[in-house]
């Protein structure tokens, strides 16, 4: 009994260990991604009128492209 009860405990110790490293990994993803939104942003924010017209994007557009860019495009 001792030792279905240990290997039972060693299993748990695993599953939560590799959640939690599950966890911390998806939380560095999302903030290198949050990261690559944000720089999208400021980038095409610096730009004139003038130059989003000669990339085809509209001021109103900036969001979704640098959603798109940190998340990949909406299905």
């Amino acid at each position: 009994m001792a030792v279905i009860a240990q290997a039972h405990n060693a299993t748990a110790e695993a599953g939560l260990r590799g959640r939690l490293l599950s966890a911390i990994q998806r939380m560095q993803e999302n903030r290198a991604r949050r990261a690559v939104y944000r720089q999208t942003v400021r980038e095409l924010n610096a730009l004139t009128t003038r130059d989003l017209d000669d990339l085809g994007i509209n001021r109103s557009m900036i969001t979704r492209l640098a959603h798109e860019a940190a998340w990949g495009a909406a299905k």
